[in-house]
């Protein structure tokens, strides 16, 4: 029997504020919980400056290389705004205005609606607009990349259209186990799961600010047969009387 393909992804997040720390980045951790819903399996978050060369050269290379691409940031109307212009030079195209695109904008602003306003209406040449019924202002989709806003609260507005285009493949299924051990008593444990289970993910995650347990564990996969078989071997395998509580 074939193993089952797994689609894979990548996000770019650009931004000078993110490597200041000026912002927090959220919008990563959001689309990875998303993606594990979907049954994507996300493999590499690069954080990169306002810089077109560097945004261009990013994205050509992880759109070869993944299933679906997610950039995050850099699609304002300021000088830093650089990501539309990075991806379709990526892609070997213009940054060209999308009429229907500017025609929203004059619409929301009014009279106050300015040439810096309009180039949000960029978009790579040859560009996918999605929408859904519940988000009607276009989101970029060139191939295999989407182009997403930085704007936490913006960005998650759209990963409903992310998951309408992507859709539902099988999803992660993940249990966790809490723990008073420390890691270094529960590495020879773990290691007869690791190599009992191949095919499934276990997590070791310890705390020192949580009294209530020392080491989460989790573990991850697409069989609930598999990952619950996992998760037992090791329960099997603590000491006897050795304090634990599963989720879920």
């Amino acid at each position: 029997m074939t193993a089952e393909v797994v689609p894979t992804a990548a996000a770019l997040v650009i931004g000078n504020e993110i490597l200041s720390g000026k912002v927090q980045d959220t919008n990563s951790r959001d689309l990875a919980l998303l993606l594990r819903k979907l049954g994507v399996r996300l493999e590499q978050v690069l954080v990169i400056p306002d810089d077109r060369a560097r945004i261009a050269a990013a994205v050509a290379h992880l759109a070869k290389s993944y299933d679906w691409v997610f950039t995050s940031g850099g699609v304002g109307p300021t000088h830093d705004d650089v990501t539309i212009e990075a991806v379709a030079e990526a892609f070997g195209v213009r940054a060209v205005t999308d009429e229907e695109t500017a025609q929203l904008i004059r619409r929301h602003y009014g009279a106050r609606c300015t040439e810096g306003h309009l180039r949000m209406a960029l978009v790579p040449e040859g560009a996918a607009l999605e929408t859904t019924e519940s988000v009607r202002w276009p989101t970029v989709r060139m191939g295999n990349t989407f182009v997403l806003p930085g704007i936490p609260e913006v960005f998650r507005m759209k990963l409903a259209v992310v998951e309408h285009v992507v859709g539902r493949h099988r999803p992660f299924v993940s249990h966790a186990v809490y723990t008073k051990m420390d890691e270094g008593d529960l590495k020879p444990l773990l290691d007869a799961v690791v190599a009992a289970h191949p095919e499934v993910d276990v997590g070791s995650y310890p705390t020192w600010t949580d009294p209530r347990f020392r080491t989460k564990l989790t573990f991850d996969g697409l069989e609930e047969s598999a990952v619950v078989a996992a998760k037992e071997r090791f329960l099997a395998s603590l000491p006897a009387g050795e304090p634990q509580w599963t989720d879920p």
